[in-house]
């Protein structure tokens, strides 16, 4: 029997105009960045519209904001930009959550709260980040999902102020955005912390008599710099950055970070040698910069400034091509830093492409571990995929453990005779999260952003959006799940955690409360073994589509961008890879295979479930004249969620813009 196709959205280049549709009503809960009044699309007629579809825990979505602000100051007086706030994790829902992340990332822009995925529906979203654009006159003219699209939306917005700008649509003057009231605190969004030791002889840090150790380095990631702080935590001692954001080298007055998260203390017998004392995960800026205590002059030693954008040719530059081969090399907003002993390198979270990097403090950064691909899956550090990994710590044992936050999940590497491998200690993939604890086999974490090896071997994990600290603990005779508890509840986005322990033996837990903007203390219970809670289980709520039960066709559109191609030089320029969850709703279609079109079989015994599907399509340049073409690798995740139906539609289409 024939049924009606599902078709989600069509993929187009800039030049590529959708068909008249009228753009639909902006509905949620509340607005932010508008001085407490609503906006109507009626009030933005006659400027152009972008309606940013994010949520504030994805590192796509963050890329994206960034990507913006130069257009958005370029085109303030014509386009007003819209961010539709449709979030994927509960805490994410909760309105003052909003309001801070808003703060944390400097949105300069109107934000619609859309907790309900009302707006988010009526536009057809079904992946973070996308991109909607809506003309003067109402109408929208472009649809894309995923990140890179900072010259496509140039193009189309000058393109649409000459054309409205001629027919007399178009209006000139100030947007609906209301900048927030300014706050004034020592920290602001604070990352993560390290203590630094007592003075060594170079008298660069603290007086040597406080029985804790030196002052404290924070990593001050909404004030764009490095804090340093007395031995309370409290106190300020320096500031090492201007406080401006940017990529500049230099003393502490002038040097210039963009969100630094990460903190790494070299270990003392290599400061010497490398020049720094540590090193520090520039996340925006897309760099590792050295940092020397001793006066605070900050070096950039790894990243051009550059995003790695998964495909570009020029992405990745072979070890030792050159001496300064880290400082030509593009990262992908690097989250935490650690020194792993095992490698003899330091060890790189890399969030923006979901990878782990080797860094030698020498002048070679190194693809360590993952396929690039979002999601869960261990076994050799080659194949492993990762979900933006934001926080490290190696154990006693040598083993790095992982807070792999997209997945919230704790996660491990270790290296082996034959090679690095990756493991699972807590978490069930992209679209399961909660507060759970247990056998670490059902346990349930909320996109954690750290993680400390306790002095018995515990790991103690920063459970972030569940404003908690929770404790894993393996097996005691090395067989079975382990065990997850929960140690302290009630803090404010805990992004990071210090262990201290005393000369007594009582441990102290030092806990980064991010959105607190302060650094908060815990005396860790004699036993560590925490709490047993249950506070639930949570799949990430989006629409529902109903598809046919037996055979469903999948399609992939995709279109290169303007002035591009298909880019088959070496092999196959398309890739599609098709799971589900659970695995049994698919009978036939799962795998990886290269044409963007493929049939699947519903198992009709199923009735609801999540396809995951990843398409990679190779573009370049389509002149013939060029002789280095610019090229990428267009990639794009979904997680669709599916209700098997009978009648039901029996086509899935997809966007992957060029």
């Amino acid at each position: 029997m024939d049924r009606p196709p599902v078709v989600f959205t069509t993929g187009v280049t800039p030049h590529e105009r959708l068909p008249k549709v009228r753009a639909s009503e902006l509905v949620g809960r509340g607005w932010l960045n508008t001085g407490g009044k609503d906006v109507s699309l009626a009030d933005l007629r006659g400027k152009i519209v972008l309606l940013d579809f994010w949520t504030f825990c994805c590192i796509n979505c963050l890329h994206v904001l960034d990507e913006l602000r130069e257009i958005e100051a370029e085109h303030r007086d014509v386009l007003v930009i819209v961010g539709v706030h449709s979030p994927k994790f509960v805490h994410e829902a909760d309105p003052v959550a909003l309001a801070a992340a808003v703060d944390r990332y400097e949105v300069h822009h109107p934000v619609l709260d859309d907790p309900e995925l009302t707006t988010w529906s009526a536009y057809s979203a079904r992946a973070w980040p996308t991109l909607v654009v809506v003309d003067p006159e109402g109408y929208i003219v472009a649809h894309m999902a995923g990140e890179g699209h900072k010259n496509n939306v140039s193009v189309l917005v000058r393109e649409l102020v000459a054309e409205h700008e001629a027919k007399g649509t178009l209006h000139r003057g100030d947007g609906p955005y209301v900048a927030p009231e300014p706050t004034s605190t020592t920290l602001r969004f604070p990352a993560k912390a390290i203590r630094l030791p007592e003075a060594d002889g170079h008298g660069w840090v603290g007086d040597g008599t406080d029985p804790r150790g030196g002052t404290l380095l924070v990593a001050d990631a909404g004030h764009h710099s490095l804090v340093e702080l007395a031995a309370d935590g409290e106190t300020l001692v320096r500031r090492i950055g201007s406080g401006e954001r940017g990529l500049v080298d230099g003393g502490p007055d002038e040097a210039r970070f963009s969100e630094p998260n990460g903190l790494c203390l070299v270990p003392e017998e290599l400061r010497a040698e490398l020049g720094f004392d540590v090193l520090v995960a520039d996340t925006v800026n897309h760099a590792l910069r050295g940092v020397r205590l001793r006066d605070g002059l900050v070096t950039t030693l790894a990243g051009n400034g550059q995003q790695f954008m998964v495909g570009a040719g020029d992405n990745v530059l072979p070890a030792g091509e050159a001496p300064d081969q880290a400082r030509r090399q593009k990262l992908s907003s690097p989250w935490d830093v650690s020194w792993v002993p095992a490698l003899g390198s330091f060890v790189v979270a890399m969030a923006g492409n979901h990878t782990l990097w080797s860094f030698d403090g020498r002048g070679t950064v190194e693809h360590l571990a993952g396929t690039m691909n979002e999601g869960l899956v261990d076994g050799p550090a080659s194949e492993a995929w990762f979900a933006q990994t934001s926080g490290l710590a190696v154990g006693n044992d040598g083993r790095l453990w992982l807070a792999d936050s997209e997945v919230s999940a704790l996660r491990w590497l270790e290296a082996t005779p034959d090679g690095a491998r990756t493991g699972t200690a807590v978490g069930a993939g992209l679209f399961d999260f909660g507060h759970r604890d247990g056998a670490a086999d059902q346990a349930l974490l909320q996109h954690p952003l750290g993680v400390a090896v306790l002095p018995d071997g515990s790991v103690a994990i920063a459970d972030t959006y569940n404003g908690a600290v929770r404790r894993y603990a393996p097996a005691p005779d090395g067989e079975g799940p382990g065990e997850v508890t929960t140690l302290a509840q009630g803090l404010a986005e805990p992004s990071g955690l210090l262990v201290e322990v005393h000369e007594d033996g009582a441990v102290d837990l030092l806990v980064v409360e991010s959105a607190a903007h302060r650094i908060t203390r815990l005396r860790l219970p004699a036993r560590l073994a925490g709490e047993l809670l249950d506070a639930g289980a949570h799949r990430t709520a989006r629409p529902v589509s109903e598809i046919g039960a037996g055979e469903v066709r999948l399609d992939v559109v995709f279109t290169p961008a303007t002035g591009q191609k298909y880019d088959d030089r070496y092999g196959p320029s398309t890739r599609l890879q098709v799971s589900a969850s659970p695995p049994e709703l698919l009978l036939d279609g799962a795998g990886d295979d290269v044409p963007l079109e493929r049939v699947l079989r519903l198992n009709p015994e199923v009735t609801e479930g999540v396809l995951h599907v990843t398409a990679q399509a190779a573009s370049c340049d389509a002149d013939p004249a060029i002789e280095f073409p610019a090229c990428h690798l267009n990639q794009q995740d979904w997680g669709v969620p599916v209700r098997v139906v009978d009648g039901g539609p029996a086509e899935l289409s997809l966007p992957l813009h060029g």
